[in-house]
């Protein structure tokens, strides 16, 4: 295991009835712009109770934030910012607000085009506005790191940053304001989850066991509490550990020190911006077969979630790494996420165009070990027909 950093300033609020602390929490005279999506918020009485905390601050508002944030919505963002002179930012709704409010914070303080932070890693973004966040859909993380992914519509690009400067101050994470999310959002967000541990963990064996195991116990956790939440909408306990796990999967702390993927994203974000499929869609999509074409420089890894997660001990190793990843794939479509291209209506003629964007982005040497270039990008794809 390498020598790490692990910063993670964000200070997280959970449980019932903690949107109350929005009052204390944002700061006393600030004007503050809600962010928010397609409007939901009003109809599961976030929208009122954001309203009611922070009913003595200057609240401005900007919703229709997409699924995917666009540049060209965020833009209009920047926009309101800067003529209101907004100086905090919230964040209600799921991972893509979350992330929309990201690029909102970082490129309302850039003289130059916002979309350069994406051009130059993120090496111009020397400050952002500070945000917190209210989360209404487990799956991202976002709400407790400092990556953010935005879709630029006009170039059919998806493309990603990080940095230190757009932590949210604050997360506030009440289970009750996901009882009414529609079942796709869920099992979007209980793959997301799974997927984002899998890119920090399946990967090399470093004897890195705090970390093997804490993945492993959230994988574990996301198998057991996925279906329970679908299931019974309202079981408060499911969707409590649904939602801490959620954050738990992608807040920096499994990931560190640790070789990590994230190839299977990278091709997923292809997906996405070319077809319009939901994110976490093409990571049910992608996944086993990039295990699948990878097991050799996996083999270790798969082993041990074969026997670890789901409890195949014995018998022959490539009978027991194919049988994990196909259990892999039955509990995506448990969940209600197909785990084929074909599932949405794509095929074999689609491929090409995702490895040309591939190519474009210079995304041609993904993974731990760089080893996914453009020929097992498209054996990968081609699998997943």
């Amino acid at each position: 295991m390498q020598n790490f950093d692990f910063h993670n300033p964000t200070r997280v609020m959970f449980g019932k009835g903690q949107i109350a602390a929005l009052a204390q929490l944002v700061p006393a005279g600030s004007r503050v712009l809600m962010l928010y999506g397609g409007g939901s918020i009003r109809n599961n009485g976030v929208y009122d109770e954001v309203k009611a905390a922070l009913a003595g601050h200057t609240l401005l508002e900007f919703g229709g934030i997409e699924p995917n944030p666009t540049y060209e919505t965020l833009m209009r963002a920047i926009a309101l910012v800067r003529a209101e002179n907004i100086d905090f930012l919230l964040a209600v709704g799921g991972g893509s607000v979350i992330d929309g409010t990201k690029f909102v914070a970082a490129g309302s303080l850039l003289e130059e085009d916002p979309w350069t932070i994406f051009e130059q890693r993120a090496a111009n973004v020397q400050g952002a506005l500070p945000f917190g966040a209210v989360l209404t859909l487990p799956a991202t993380g976002s709400e407790m790191n400092s990556a953010a992914v935005v879709t630029r519509k006009a170039t059919q690009e998806k493309r990603a940053f990080a940095s230190r400067h757009v932590f949210p101050r604050f997360a506030v994470l009440d289970p009750t304001k996901t009882f009414t999310l529609p079942a796709r959002q869920v099992g979007n967000g209980v793959v997301d989850a799974f997927v984002h541990v899998m890119e920090q963990y399946m990967t090399h064996p470093v004897d890195a066991k705090v970390q093997d195991r804490f993945a492993e116990g959230l994988l574990l956790t996301l198998i057991e509490e996925g279906p329970r939440t679908l299931a019974a909408p309202e079981d408060y306990d499911a969707r409590a550990n649904l939602m801490w796990t959620a954050t738990l999967a992608l807040n920096g702390l499994i990931g560190a020190g640790v070789p990590q993927d994230w190839s299977t994203h990278m091709i997923g974000h292809e997906l996405t911006a070319l077809y319009g499929l939901d994110h976490a869609q093409t990571l049910a999509v992608v996944l086993p077969s990039m295990l699948r074409v990878r097991r050799e420089a996996k083999r270790a890894k798969l082993l041990q979630y074969a026997a670890r997660v789901w409890d195949l001990r014995e018998g022959d190793e490539d009978a027991r790494i194919e049988a994990a990843i196909a259990k892999t794939e039955a509990f995506f479509e448990s969940v209600g996420v197909p785990t084929k291209l074909s599932g949405y209506g794509l095929s074999r003629e689609h491929v090409e165009p995702v490895l040309a964007a591939l190519e474009a982005h210079q995304l041609t040497k993904l993974g731990e070990d760089r080893g996914v270039t453009l020929e097992v990008s498209r054996k990968v794809l081609e699998l997943s027909v």
